[in-house]
């Protein structure tokens, strides 16, 4: 899983740097104008975010740079964080915690070792089918049958949308893509940034233009327009990056149309569970965008449906 790096990826490097400190500069000098407190707010928001992006660039760049092995061990990490802010939000019983033992510590970095070895045939089906499985059984041996269904449904959600989705992220690195050798970090590289991209996009729009709210019961910061110009323009920076996938332009403006609405349907589903919670992010660790999970949800859902996507019709 050894990463090469090329002429075209210190060009997707370059560009986001450059994004960055645009923003950066572009949030320095609101900070200086703005003058009412609701602006202030937003415009410390906006930093906070920025600020926050460095972060994780620097963190996913570091991944990426120490081979295939890091960015499978960078999303383990993200993994086990956003299962932790899972779990803490859907409280257990006492007769839950052996089977949390199994799922944080066996079939968590199961998931990724089956990864890091390219064994597709069992780590597509290990945690929908025999993870599935053994976590009722593993339950009901413990003899605590209070909201027993509520309670295994809750570990088998967290596992499939924390551990399983995720893990479709470094899955990019092992399709094995006629004439694309050697390039699979291109890829997984792009599929992040549209996926991350269109996130910023849509705030940003929904900022400047949105009105029209979709669910606000749900995330009342989610606008039509907010999602109609996030989504293409996302979908048209993704055309745009054709040359650093195994896509023509066309294919690659499809691909991103179906990362941006894949991972735009995960935040209103991750919003919904946070409001029936009662709380407004998962965590705090990420400046300026709550915890882990508030800042992959759009990754869980886009990940599994772009990786078959791209194994069905390019491999």
């Amino acid at each position: 899983m050894n990463l090469k790096p090329d002429k075209q990826t210190y060009w997707l490097v370059g560009g986001v740097l450059a994004l960055l400190l645009v923003s950066s500069l572009i949030g320095w000098l609101l900070s200086l104008r703005v003058t009412s407190d609701k602006g202030k707010v937003t415009v410390q928001n906006l930093n906070a975010r920025i600020r926050a992006w460095w972060m994780m660039v620097a963190v996913f760049g570091l991944a990426m740079a120490t081979g295939g092995i890091g960015s499978v061990i960078l999303f383990a990490l993200t993994s086990f964080l956003a299962l932790r802010e899972f779990i803490t939000l859907t409280p257990t019983r006492l007769g839950d915690h052996r089977t949390l033992f199994w799922v944080f510590f066996i079939i968590l970095p199961l998931q990724y070792y089956l990864i890091a070895i390219k064994w597709y045939g069992l780590f597509a089906i290990m945690i929908p089918v025999y993870a599935f499985l053994f976590i009722p059984i593993r339950s009901a041996t413990a003899g605590d049958c209070e909201h027993f269904l509520e309670r295994t449904a809750k570990i088998q959600w967290a596992l499939m949308i924390c551990v399983y989705c995720i893990s479709y992220v470094p899955a990019l690195l092992s399709l094995d893509i006629p004439g694309y050798a050697g390039q699979n970090g291109k890829l997984m590289f792009y599929f992040v940034l549209v996926a991350q991209i269109s996130d910023v996009l849509q705030y940003v729009w929904g900022k400047t233009l949105g009105c029209h709210k979709i669910a606000p019961s749900v995330s009342p910061n989610k606008t039509w327009e907010g999602f109609i110009g996030g989504i293409a323009s996302a979908t048209l920076i993704g055309a745009g990056l054709w040359w650093a996938t195994p896509f023509t332009p066309w294919q690659s403006a499809g691909m991103s149309l179906a990362i941006t609405l894949m991972g735009f349907g995960g935040g209103p589903v991750m919003s919904a569970i946070k409001r029936d919670r009662g709380v407004k992010d998962y965590g705090n660790m990420i400046e300026g965008h709550g915890g882990v999970m508030d800042r992959i949800d759009s990754l869980c859902f886009a990940a599994p449906v772009f990786f078959h996507l791209t194994r069905f019709f390019f491999t």
